[in-house]
């Protein structure tokens, strides 16, 4: 097991496949002529492979594929086809637009939980967020996927005026849908221009929900981010995940893989080990993997602390969102 100084046992890899993503939502990948890393510098598919066996040899039981986009990934079906021969349990985050295209095999592989980030049912914010009109494809490929027994999470990033019009047609969205719809904090990453007063908070969305619903806090799961709940009688569920005014470090399970190869042990964390330039170089990576999750800080990468109304984004050293993974 992958186990770090503060006793917490890792055993979830997010890998990104890509930092290219079609659409360019403002909080991730704000401009149309954004630099994409070269072919020759992301992981191939051997070295995807590879690379988390590696991981799955240390106890890692989940595995969750990112982006940018991942479904723009050329070699994406080979990609999950390797990856499916491991026993973990396998998911993805998309912003839903190509999942038409690959249902099948995601059904083939028994993949059957997919996170969508959709942050606006209005057609015209949603222009807006992304620069592409792409709402009723979403939308449609979100159905397609209920219909075909997929469970289902929205990503739904909490923008300060924009998310406080649109978070009671979210809840309304479980009343006759099995969504699972998560409200997530704005958070501070390279080049996505976060201040403090576009945050809002889970426990002021929370009252904006109850002022027309009920709503009743439900079990969360071991490791989880969001914090659920359910209106009685709705067939889904809402949640909050509360990085910004409740972090849930001291139960972190979580690594990401960036495209590039690089290994991060927290999102927020500025230090890097470089998996992929050692594999090439025919070495061993475990070391560098044990040494990454010992190295991780107790709380939010060591960069900032729980009161984020403190917080000065611009001295945080990160990726912005695109280059880490979603």
């Amino acid at each position: 097991m992958l186990v770090d100084k503060h006793n917490r046992i890792h055993d979830y890899l997010r890998i990104s496949l890509t930092d290219s993503c079609n659409f360019r939502c403002a909080y991730c990948m704000p401009n149309e002529e954004i630099d994409v890393l070269p072919q020759s510098r992301l992981m191939s598919t051997d070295e995807i492979d590879q690379i988390a066996g590696v991981f799955v040899a240390q106890g890692v039981r989940k595995i969750r594929l990112t982006g940018g986009e991942p479904l723009v990934r050329k070699a994406f079906p080979e990609i999950l086809n390797r990856l499916a021969k491991y026993p973990v349990e396998l998911t993805m985050t998309t912003n839903g637009i190509l999942v038409h295209k690959h249902l099948d095999q995601l059904k083939e592989v028994g993949m059957r939980t997919l996170n969508v980030s959709l942050d606006s049912l209005n057609k015209e914010t949603f222009f807006k967020l992304t620069k592409r009109d792409k709402l009723d494809q979403v939308w449609k490929n979100i159905l397609l996927l209920l219909k075909e027994g997929f469970r289902v999470k929205i990503n739904a990033v909490a923008l300060n005026g924009i998310i406080e019009k649109e978070i009671l047609d979210f809840v309304s969205l479980t009343k006759d849908y099995p969504l699972h719809v998560r409200f997530i904090e704005f958070m501070p990453f390279e080049g996505n221009h976060w201040k403090v007063d576009k945050v809002i908070t889970a426990r002021e969305m929370l009252e904006m929900v109850r002022e027309k619903f009920e709503a009743e806090k439900l079990q969360d799961e071991p490791h989880a981010t969001a914090k659920k709940y359910k209106v009685p009688g709705h067939k889904g569920t809402f949640a909050f995940i509360t990085t910004m005014s409740e972090h849930f470090c001291g139960d972190c399970n979580r690594m990401r893989l960036t495209a590039d190869g690089k290994m991060k042990n927290c999102l927020f964390g500025k230090e890097e080990m470089d998996l992929l330039g050692n594999l090439r170089q025919g070495k061993d990576i475990l070391p560098l993997i044990k040494l990454s999750v010992q190295r991780k800080h107790a709380i939010l990468g060591g960069q900032f602390t729980p009161d984020y109304q403190k917080t000065d984004a611009d001295k945080i050293q990160n990726r912005s969102m695109i280059k880490i993974g979603g």
